[in-house]
């Protein structure tokens, strides 16, 4: 029911002035289905339906360690052939990989049954620890809130960071969480005053982007030494504090370039880039194109989101 609900948030009813998508829930067999609360949900749409979809997410089920029948391995992989996109959210995972679409790439699951799929399906490279994997049309997504995550990272692939940051505001969510991230980190919320100056300094580093933001300067505002707030920060976020900061600033800049209309070299000056060469070294390197290329694709991406369902990717999901 979780997966359903995440799912449907995200891509049944965005916020006004965002992309549109046909969004439908299909079953080999339409009816109710009685989910993992015992409340029955009403599936109105058979696997005829795939048929033009453009994206595909197989969700978890009750029965996962049997292989799905033959008719929706059939259609997974038919939708794969054709182009969709095609994705999992937690043992939805299974599905893809009893259809052959996992051999080898890479994939993860709920951390749970990462040891399982991975012996069930030796072909698989499974990355236990990941939020997701992106492997260009198949997608796999840890379990429970990752969903969420995966969700994000197909709308900020596809239509940009504005509209992904857009979405998550509306649903109280962080905007962004890298893929690499661990699934379990030990203290996702601050718990004491160690902590509390974590977040603290975490905020205020979001406000001053433009600033070096040396590991050495953040870990003085949180009045720790510079190993244990790599410690600390580790434990709370999953992650480093240079791959932090990094990951906002790049965040931040693509979406001033995808709603304004400020010069490169401003963008990098507001983010923390020394210069606009430095900015165009790390965009490349880690979103593959240069940022005036990102602000053309992304800029033409928005006006389509803003003609809703007759513009050009109204209905590029299902």
């Amino acid at each position: 029911m979780l997966a359903v609900g995440l799912v449907s948030e995200v891509f049944g009813a965005p916020p006004q002035g965002l992309p549109r998508f046909d969004f439908a829930l299909c079953s080999d067999r339409p009816g109710p289905v009685t989910t993992d609360l015992g409340v029955p949900l009403a599936v109105a749409h058979g696997l005829d339906r795939l048929a033009a979809a453009d994206l595909v997410l197989a969700l978890p089920w009750a029965d996962f360690r049997t292989p799905p029948p033959a008719p929706v391995l059939d259609a997974l992989r038919a939708a794969h052939a054709r182009g969709a996109l095609v994705g999992s959210h937690c043992v939805g995972a299974f599905a893809l990989a009893a259809a052959g679409l996992l051999d080898g790439l890479r994939a993860t699951t709920h951390w749970r049954f990462a040891d399982l799929l991975a012996r069930r399906h030796p072909s698989v490279t499974v990355e236990s620890d990941a939020l997701y994997v992106d492997e260009g049309r198949i997608l796999t997504g840890a379990g429970a809130a990752a969903g969420f995550d995966l969700c994000l990272h197909l709308l900020r692939r596809e239509y940009g960071s504005a509209a992904a940051n857009a979405v998550a505001r509306d649903l109280v969510l962080p905007p962004h969480r890298d893929g690499g991230q661990a699934q379990y980190v030990t203290a996702p919320v601050p718990e004491d005053c160690e902590d509390e100056r974590l977040a603290g300094v975490l905020a205020w580093a979001r406000e001053h982007l433009h600033e070096p933001l040396p590991v050495a300067q953040l870990a003085g505002r949180a009045l720790m030494s510079r190993r244990s707030f790599a410690r600390r920060f580790a434990a709370a976020t999953g992650t480093t504090p240079h791959a932090w900061v990094l990951g906002l600033r790049l965040g931040r800049a693509e979406e001033l370039l995808e709603t304004t209309d400020l010069p490169v070299e401003e963008i990098a000056r507001l983010v923390g880039y020394g210069s606009a060469a430095v900015l165009r070294e790390q965009f490349v390197r880690r979103r593959g194109v240069p940022p005036r290329t990102y602000r053309r694709t992304f800029a033409r991406t928005a006006d389509a989101a803003r003609e809703g369902p007759a513009g050009r990717d109204a209905g590029r999901a299902r």
